[in-house]
């Protein structure tokens, strides 16, 4: 296994990185090789950051862009590189201040879905 795709793996999950490789098709394969190698091989791997560092700058820049399904994925991924869902919390609120308050709302939004589908959060409390 290259290292775009060893890290892709434990970054995002073995059972989600399946899926990708199950649904990738002769349209779509030069794009799961490009994200495989450039993302996860060049970009994830380098040295100047560590993944923590890495999956906070991602949550801000799926934020940013409004990449909500993007987010869902991150925010699992942002909690096995170590994050708590409290510091999830405060990227989410310094997004407010940088992206806008609607975006970290939808955010906040897509956060409290996943933490709670995975046991972490209550759904409402």
């Amino acid at each position: 296994m290259n290292d775009g795709m060893r890290v892709r793996r434990e970054v995002l999950g073995g059972a989600h990185v399946d899926r990708a490789r199950e649904r990738t098709t002769e349209f779509t394969a030069d794009f799961q090789d490009f994200i495989t190698r450039y993302a996860w091989g060049e970009i994830w791997t380098r040295p100047g950051l560590d993944r923590r560092t890495r999956s906070c700058v991602t949550l801000t820049a799926l934020v940013a862009g409004g990449h909500l399904d993007e987010l869902a994925m991150h925010v699992r991924a942002a909690l096995r590189n170590g994050l708590t869902t409290d510091e999830i919390k405060e990227v989410l609120l310094q997004t407010a201040v940088y992206c806008g308050i609607p975006a970290a709302n939808a955010a906040f939004a897509v956060a409290q879905r996943v933490l709670a589908e995975d046991g972490l959060i209550a759904e409402r409390e």
